[in-house]
């Protein structure tokens, strides 16, 4: 067994589960089995969207800590650590309790199966034991990729919400919107409360039959919640929301975007259907959601730099729109990294149209982009493209105007690397 945590972490980065689209849930399920299935022991809400869902998540989160519960959370990627996929109340699992964890699955693994669930399938693996362990109130669980099949879908929670459905992750979900829809959907369960604010019309029809074959009763924005009057006002976003017959007025968010009001709305909404289990108050709601930020998501360095892992067309028109509100009559730089896996060619055209320059750039991960692949995506006139990233954050710290504005984005990997580099800087 492994003694320490970095060379756990070595050997789990390196298993590459070749049966991924059709065995990971499977093998988790078994495990959770062989461990006492701690995932029963505990109240969960569950989330899937391709968009939109760790700000959703992060918003939950923030309500139910202003009501003093005990709150585990398990997202993904995580920004510096591996430790912060898995955290109750604000604070990430310890690694020697991660280690220790690591280490039993890999012993379950090797002793009984003869073979390993996916990093992301022993991290869920983990969060279940850990949440259990703590005895928390709720846990908050964001799926992965998908949700029928994600190593997460072992749960039936107290709701289920599903925020967006874009195409994404075509290879393992489905190449049409419907087959992608209905993966996201999978999270529905018999009876269950669902919450969503998809909006493409052939996804939310899946939903909608989801829900009604599952016998769930369904909340849909614009139907059953509705964002309105947004605005910026003071440093804040804030936005009026009516739930069925309820209003809440002039709503304060430190994010930014009307999809990140649309994110907090859908928060609400599925808190509310929590009230049978935890009663929450009004207070809680508004003073969580001015509270809540979610790194490397519009997140600003200073005034004039924004970092925001928009990782496809989808979280790129949030971006693009969210910048003209908050930035307008800017000139914007970009600069851009992003992996391989993603629709990389329709997201640079998009930037192309607004863009004063974009410079493109690499990171540290397997799947990162080349940067020759990168810039012939480009048709713009003023594309560059680099390798030392860093010296571009500085220069335009230095030197940049009034009304100019550096975006980097792509890939919420590469916002990792960059945010801590922004962190080490003096704004």
């Amino acid at each position: 067994m492994y003694t320490n945590l970095k060379d756990c972490l070595k050997f789990v980065f390196s298993i590459r589960n070749e049966n991924y689209k059709q065995t990971p849930l499977d093998l988790v399920a078994d495990i959770l089995h062989d461990l006492g299935n701690p995932q029963n022991n505990i109240k969960t809400i569950h989330l899937a969207g391709s968009n939109g869902k760790g700000s959703t998540l992060n918003a939950i989160h923030s309500i139910l800590k202003e009501h003093n519960l005990k709150v585990g959370v398990f997202t993904s990627p995580h920004i510096h650590h591996v430790n912060e996929r898995i955290i109750v109340n604000g604070q990430p699992i310890d690694e020697d309790t991660l280690l220790n964890h690591f280490n039993t699955i890999i012993e379950i693994s090797e002793k009984k199966y003869n073979k390993y669930p996916t990093f992301f399938g022993m991290m869920a693996i983990i969060s279940y034991l850990y949440f259990d362990e703590q005895q928390v109130d709720v846990a908050l669980m964001e799926s992965g990729i998908g949700g029928r099949r994600d190593s997460t879908n072992v749960i039936t929670p107290l709701v289920s919400v599903i925020t967006t459905v874009s195409y994404d992750h075509t290879d393992v979900l489905g190449e049409t919107i419907q087959e992608i829809a209905s993966e996201k959907a999978g999270i529905i369960k018999q009876g269950v409360p669902v919450v969503s604010s998809v909006k493409n019309p052939e996804a939310q029809l899946v939903i909608r039959e989801t829900a009604a074959e599952k016998k769930a009763p369904l909340q849909q924005l614009e139907d059953h919640m509705k964002v309105s009057n947004v605005r910026l006002e003071n440093g804040y976003q804030l936005f009026d929301l009516e739930i069925g017959e309820d209003r809440y007025e002039n709503i304060e968010l430190s994010m930014f975007g009307i999809h990140q009001a649309e994110n907090a709305g859908l928060a609400v909404t599925a808190v509310l259907t929590l009230q049978s289990h935890f009663d929450i108050h009004t207070e809680a709601i508004y003073a969580g959601l001015k509270k809540a930020k979610w790194a490397g998501r519009f997140e600003r360095f200073g005034e004039h730099i924004v970092i925001d892992g928009a990782h496809n067309p989808e979280g790129m028109t949030m971006l693009l729109q969210t910048l003209a509100a908050v930035y307008p009559e800017y000139n914007y730089h970009f600069l851009y990294a992003a992996l391989e896996e993603k629709d990389n060619a329709s997201s640079v055209a998009m930037v192309d149209q607004v863009a004063t320059d974009i410079t493109f750039t690499s990171f540290q991960h397997s799947g990162a982009t080349p940067i020759d692949t990168l810039i012939e995506y480009s048709s713009h006139t003023e594309k560059s493209a680099v390798d030392d990233w860093k010296q571009v954050i500085n220069q335009f710290h230095e030197t940049h105007k009034d009304t100019e504005v550096l975006v980097i984005t792509g890939s919420l990997y590469f916002m990792s690397e960059v945010r801590e580099h922004l962190l080490t800087m003096e704004f």
